[in-house]
């Protein structure tokens, strides 16, 4: 129990600064992101086409984040990772981009 506490602790006492683990933003990258940029399914950048992220990171992970929230084209909103909030869908950007080949 105390090993469940101990980090619900940290997290609450550090608020908006919250640390997710790799694995959890990894899980969310991989259900909910990887097969569509992989792919390339309805108009998705693919992972491997650095020529179609170069705009989308010129705006930065803050506004790739704003519009993974607000959904964009076929993309639902949160990129159909509905329970994940706001916090988590920047790491998962982060993620997705570190992926980049």
């Amino acid at each position: 129990m105390k090993t469940i506490l101990a980090p619900l602790s940290l997290a609450l006492l550090l608020g908006s600064n919250v640390v997710f683990a790799d694995a959890e933003i990894e899980g969310i990258v991989d259900r909910h992101c990887q097969a569509c940029h992989d792919a390339g399914l309805a108009g998705a950048p693919k992972l491997s086409d650095a020529a179609s992220w170069a705009p989308r990171l010129e705006t930065g992970i803050d506004a790739m984040a704003k519009t993974v929230i607000s959904g964009k084209g076929a993309m639902p909103p949160k990129g159909t990772c509905f329970s994940c909030t706001e916090e988590q869908i920047h790491a998962a950007v982060e993620e997705l981009v570190g992926r980049l080949q």
